[in-house]
C-alpha cells in the first residue's frame, strides 16, 4: 500500500468515526479509480442533505461540520 493510499484509508476511518450519522465512502470512477469523497446522511440529527459530496476529505469534513450545525439550527428552530 503506497503511503496517499494509506492516509486516504486513515482519513476514512475517521471521518467514519467523527460523523456516524453518515454513511461515508469514495465513489468508483467509471474507470475504475476512486472518486469523490461521499457522506449519505442515516440520522437526521446528523445534517439536512441527504447526500454530500467532496473532492477531498478535508472539504468533505468542513460540509460535514456545516451539515452538523444546519441540522442543530433546524432543531432550535422547531423547539
Amino acid at each position: 500500500m503506497d503511503k496517499k493510499t494509506h492516509l486516504d484509508n486513515q482519513s476514512l476511518i475517521r471521518l467514519r468515526v467523527d460523523f456516524v450519522g453518515h454513511r461515508i465512502f469514495r465513489a468508483v470512477r467509471s474507470d475504475g479509480r476512486l472518486g469523490e469523497w461521499v457522506a449519505t446522511l442515516r440520522d437526521s440529527k446528523a445534517g439536512v442533505d441527504p447526500t454530500v459530496m467532496r473532492g477531498t476529505a478535508d472539504e468533505l469534513r468542513a460540509a460535514l461540520v456545516e451539515e452538523a450545525e444546519q441540522a442543530r439550527r433546524e432543531r432550535e428552530r422547531f423547539w
